[in-house]
């Protein structure tokens, strides 16, 4: 592969694949071996980077940060350039994609808005170049290639909230690809619900599962570690298991970079930066942790959990259980929470898409970490280790429930992250305190509606954690130290808990709140198939392979 960088090459965390293509990556989602893609080696910026780069529009800018992880001889430049337009010219509705708000100058913490996609969420940033990738690798494949022989794509994601809808608003109406979404039934908010199964494009099948998200993923694991359905289908990832997620993410790491340096008070010589992420998952912070690898400059990477803390944990102790056994930092949590870790798996908090009980990319970060730590000073010898220890630290997890790492691998971790866990109760005060501030003027009118009421700024829960982990974080920071919270979604995706903080403030009504997309979206036709409870592997299968047959029939 002499044409490609070592960044343009792709292994597994486990071991048990290497050299692989970017399309390779893309269109297989998982390894064979059940680990997730990464680069083989995390790419250095270009010296002049700040020089060329600073004042690019977004989609310029995401050309020039993939190009760094595709080869040309896989998609040349011109064929790059256009699938980041398609993907960010026109489909948001700010100019800026992401664009930053000051929330308190005096303090230097900053929100990034990252909800002004199709869906509302920040997981359009990735699913709409994802979607499009697919586009541009099935067009290519199926160009030449008669209809009983065209490549088909089976895409499958499992969903808490949010990349259900990314993803189908990424795929809806798609030659060649069909799109199955598990989602945990009565799980997500209503506005996330009426988002995805209102969509009734025929390639796109919508599941409600009894159970919980991480039954739906791990049926979406079991799919594609399955032999049957791999022989007859070829199946795609859409979650951030998928590389391509990763990836698009890490533009609006820079982005917001380039717009904080245009502020007047920010002094490249003194001031310092850190990125607050609420993360469940670990997907969206593990592009911050890219973009920091790269050469961003940037300090910590501040991780925000909810009450499912298991990474907060970790970064406490250095066990990455599912209930919390080891040590007084994990077995505390706040009083009024009622919860340690539930003995019965996932608690269900008013941030429901970071109600998870084991975030899927962390894996990644394990793997770049224990190369570093464990490495024998050869690079083939590092890789093998690095997933020795992956993979037997991930089989002791599905085996035991858990793992620890020894104290050099914790360390390592604490030296690029912090972490802050957030219960329910200091969520909603996080969302009044923020909201009775009032930092903007009564007419203020942001690029999507519902943001700001009578000048105050209105969190959706989610990002509610992530300021009030950034409140946490500058009282232990230096002066100049400027803090971007990530804002993942909009506050009208999550009624019930904006509702709940806000519904005695003075002035506010919730109906302000609803984006006129949003308006009637419950009441619209839907089209879903109820899973049971226990259905597992073989139900969710014979349901693909039926509605797949169905669709290539009627095409």
């Amino acid at each position: 592969m002499a044409s490609y960088t070592p960044s343009q090459r792709y292994l597994s965390t486990r071991g048990g694949s290497y050299d692989l293509s970017f399309e390779e990556v893309v269109l297989k989602g998982l390894a064979a071996d059940g680990g997730l893609f990464i680069p083989e080696e995390i790419p250095s910026l270009p010296s002049d980077w700040y020089d060329q780069w600073n004042g690019l529009p977004f989609d310029e800018l995401a050309v020039r940060l993939t190009s760094l992880f595709i080869s040309p001889s896989e998609i040349p430049p011109d064929q790059l350039r256009n699938i980041c337009q398609k993907s960010y010219a026109h489909t948001f509705r700010d100019q800026d994609v992401t664009p930053i708000v000051t929330l308190d100058s005096k303090q230097h913490l900053y929100l990034l808005e990252l909800f002004h996609g199709p869906t509302f969420a920040f997981k359009d940033v990735a699913l709409q170049f994802l979607g499009n990738l697919f586009e541009f690798f099935l067009v290519r494949r199926n160009e030449r290639t008669q209809d009983s022989k065209r490549h088909h794509l089976t895409v499958i994601g499992a969903t808490s909230g949010d990349t259900g809808s990314a993803a189908i608003y990424g795929l809806r109406g798609k030659k060649d690809v069909s799109v199955f979404i598990l989602h945990p039934k009565g799980k997500v908010s209503p506005i996330q619900e009426a988002q995805m199964t209102t969509v009734l494009d025929a390639n796109v099948h919508n599941l409600a599962v009894e159970g919980t998200f991480d039954d739906c993923q791990d049926t979406v694991k079991a799919l594609f570690a399955d032999p049957q359905i791999n022989k007859t289908h070829n199946l795609a990832a859409v979650n951030s298991i998928n590389w391509a997620r990763i990836l698009a993410q890490i533009t609006y790491y820079f982005h917001s970079y380039f717009m904080l340096r245009k502020l007047p008070d920010f002094d490249p010589s003194t001031s310092k930066v850190k990125f607050v992420v609420p993360t469940g998952n670990f997907g969206d912070i593990l592009a911050g942790y890219f973009a920091k690898r790269m050469g961003l400059p940037m300090e910590e990477l501040v991780i925000a959990t909810n009450e499912n803390d298991i990474l907060d944990r970790f970064w406490k102790t250095g066990y990455y259980e599912k209930k919390a056994v080891h040590g007084r930092a994990a077995e505390g949590g706040i009083p009024e929470d009622g919860v340690k870790a539930h003995s019965e798996g996932v608690k269900e908090t008013l941030s429901p898409a970071m109600d998870i009980l084991v975030s899927s990319n962390f894996e990644r970060l394990l793997w770049f970490i224990a190369y570093e730590v464990s490495g024998d000073g050869t690079v083939d010898g590092s890789r093998r280790k690095a997933g020795e220890h992956v993979k037997a630290w991930l089989n002791q997890l599905k085996t035991s429930g858990g793992f620890g790492v020894e104290p050099a691998v914790l360390q390592a971790a604490k030296k690029e992250f912090e972490s802050e866990r957030v219960s329910d109760k200091q969520t909603v005060e996080t969302i009044k305190s923020i909201y009775a501030d009032k930092i903007f003027a009564p007419d203020y009118k942001g690029a999507t509606k519902g943001t700001v009421q009578h000048g105050g700024y209105i969190l959706d829960p989610h990002s509610a954690i992530g300021i009030a982990a950034t409140l946490r974080s500058l009282q232990r920071s230096a002066p100049r130290v400027q803090h971007i919270s990530l804002a993942t979604a909009h506050p009208a995706k999550f009624a019930n808990a904006v509702d709940q903080a806000l519904r005695d403030a003075d002035g506010f009504r919730f109906e302000d709140v609803l984006p006129e997309e949003f308006v009637g979206l419950e009441s619209k036709e839907k089209r879903v198939t109820n899973v049971k409870r226990g259905a597992g592997l073989e139900g969710v299968r014979s349901i693909i392979e039926e509605e797949v047959a169905l669709e290539l029939a009627a095409s």
